[in-house]
């Protein structure tokens, strides 16, 4: 019913999205997960699906504002 886009990711998925939001490049994702960057390029084609958005740029300043709110509202 009401799940957030964000809970639609697999697991493999979020941390692609979340790596996406530090900054990380699909090559530095890669080899972090050690995946190919491939596989990277799949992952990131199924999370902007998923939340149906357009391109790389706007996945990319999506998954930065997410981390953003997540650590404001975590007061850790």
């Amino acid at each position: 019913g009401s799940k957030s886009p964000i809970e639609r990711l697999s697991d493999r998925e979020f941390e692609v999205f979340q790596l996406l939001g530090q900054g990380r490049t699909t090559h530095q994702i890669a080899q972090q997960l050690h995946l190919s960057p491939k596989t990277i390029d799949v992952h990131r084609a199924h999370i902007k699906e998923k939340l149906g958005i357009g391109n790389v740029t706007e996945l990319v300043s999506y998954a930065v504002r997410w981390l953003e709110a997540k650590s404001a509202g975590n007061g850790a």
